[in-house]
């Protein structure tokens, strides 16, 4: 099953584990246990220190447990891992050994202080490219929490649990510590602080939150670890200033973005690699990094204040906001009443979940025209809505969506409402914007692309925004504030792209260091 490629990376990766790692195999009758069977050992081949053991209460589908020593980890797959969460796997079985990126210090003493037990299962599909991220991420907490069990499932091995449970879109976790049946806790990508904070909400925390704690004294900030933010942080460090990252997740929006072609000097790459050579190139630099947090308020003044969820506190001269956009919502009737029931924003996740099936997808740009046309090899017919009277996406996009059999277009159509039964999408209303005519159409899913909206909430109150809610800078990516600069798609700049995003960051750092250059100087005699 894993060409000599990946066992020779994995006997790499494995090379220095110190504990006993074993998968416990439960015994099972699916047709397809050799499979897993087999995987498990090609895993366990590629390490001494790693054993497969047959044993314990049968399954009705494949399944495995990592335990450490004799100890259980509480991670459980019912899966056979393939795809992307192979990844999943892998780092698992790291992260038991204590190897890998864990959260530190500040973080575990958070996740110490949920109150369990924790029981949780998360439905993934193993062509998901968010699925990964929400797994690992509860897998560790698995590993850092004394009484929390993590289970995942491949759905496609449970359709029938996954269609009582209506699941249609994925990740799906579910909380199933009570007796009864088991409740939905979150549905699509996440990144850990906001896992973090369902489960405190959830379950609730053993104590009382510690007394907040001042990180560090910093000259730049960088609120922000996409493109513009690693940017800004670069250029901050290489001008010698005490500088420190805080984002929720390194990369941003872009481990959103499949493939890349744009990117000049770079023929190539695709999202979550361009994430990683982001992070590499900070960690090539005296830059602290604070991963996986919230900022909760920012104060301004000469000192600016940020506080973070979980009661960190930093305190810089010079602030960059490089927080990105998130995705766009519609804000009409039966939209977030039916997410991850037919509602969905990611194609590439949960289209199989529509294989054969007639769906939607709103919005004509490049990224409405891309799922439309990933769809349309997936699904029975896609129908295409656009606000606008033409399509916006790029010329070889639309001629490519032109030959494609099964999809319609509507222009000119003002999405109005989300149709549904009170358990799933059932289909789409909206209004023609010449004729004001109400239409609709039967259908089964709906996937929202109609662009970006900016994520400049926290500094709201401290800077000038347009009516857009971008943040207004000047040539220099200075704001309103003094000391406060902006750079990406959280501005009013325009052309959302990587490359400006880049080039932003890097002139919002000279403008932060040009400004502490002159306020250094002394004043005229």
């Amino acid at each position: 099953m894993l060409d000599s490629a990946i066992t020779d990376q994995l006997k790499s990766l494995f090379a220095e584990l110190e504990s006993s790692l074993t998968l416990r195999l439960r015994p099972s009758e699916h047709p397809r246990q050799q499979e897993l069977r087999d995987l498990l050992a090609e895993v366990a081949g590629t390490s001494s220190a790693i054993t497969v053991a047959e044993e314990g209460e049968p399954s009705p589908t494949p399944r495995f447990d990592i335990l450490r020593g004799d100890e259980e980890t509480g991670i459980t797959f019912r899966a056979i891992p393939g795809g992307h969460e192979l990844s999943s796997l892998v780092l698992a079985l790291l992260n038991a050994d204590g190897k890998g990126k864990l959260p530190d210090e500040g973080l575990r003493a958070r996740i110490a202080r949920l109150a369990g037990p924790i029981r949780l299962r998360t439905y993934v599909s193993l062509s998901c490219t968010n699925c990964p991220d929400v797994v690992q991420y509860l897998d560790q907490l698995a590993l850092l929490h004394d009484d929390f069990q993590h289970e995942i499932v491949d759905g496609a091995l449970v359709e029938e649990e996954v269609a009582q449970l209506g699941i249609q879109a994925v990740p799906s976790v579910f909380d199933v510590a009570g007796a009864g049946d088991p409740r939905l806790l979150r549905v699509g990508k996440a990144d850990l602080p906001t896992l973090l904070a369902a489960l405190e909400e959830q379950y609730g925390t053993s104590r009382e939150t510690a007394a907040p704690v001042t990180v560090k004294d910093y000259d730049v900030a960088v609120i922000g670890g996409g493109p513009a933010g690693a940017a800004a942080a670069i250029y901050s460090a290489r001008k010698g200033l005490s500088t420190v990252v805080i984002a929720e997740q390194l990369g941003g929006q872009v481990r959103d973005t499949a493939g890349i072609e744009n990117l000049i000097s770079v023929s190539y790459t695709e999202g979550i690699k361009l994430a990683a050579d982001l992070r590499a190139h900070i960690e090539h630099n005296e830059i602290d990094l604070l991963e996986h947090r919230r900022v909760e308020e920012v104060a301004g003044g000469a000192e600016k204040t940020i506080r973070l969820q979980g009661g960190e506190v930093v305190r810089t001269r010079f602030l960059i906001v490089a927080t990105g956009a998130r995705w766009r919502e519609l804000g009409v009737p039966g939209e977030r009443e039916y997410l991850g029931r037919g509602v969905a924003f990611c194609p590439h996740c949960d289209g199989p979940f529509y294989k054969g099936r007639p769906v939607a997808v709103v919005g004509g740009g490049n990224s409405g025209i891309e799922a439309a046309i990933d769809l349309a090899g997936i699904c029975s017919h896609v129908t295409v809505l656009e606000f606008a009277e033409q399509l916006n996406a790029d010329e070889v996009l639309i001629k490519r969506l032109e030959q494609l059999p099964n999809v319609d277009v509507v222009t000119g159509a003002r999405a109005t409402e989300i149709l549904g039964d009170g358990a799933k999408v059932t289909g789409i209303a909206w209004q023609d914007r010449k004729t004001e005519q109400q239409k609709q159409r039967e259908l089964e899913g709906v996937f929202v692309q109609i662009g970006l909206v900016p994520n400049s909430a926290l500094v709201r109150e401290l800077v000038a925004v347009n009516r857009a809610g971008e943040i207004e800078v000047d040539s220099k990516c200075r704001t309103s504030a003094a000391g406060i600069y902006a750079a990406g798609d959280v501005t009013n700049v325009p052309w959302k792209q990587i490359v400006i995003a880049m080039g932003e960051g890097a002139k919002a750092a000279l403008a932060a260091f040009e400004d502490r250059i002159r306020l250094a100087e002394p004043a005229a005699g």
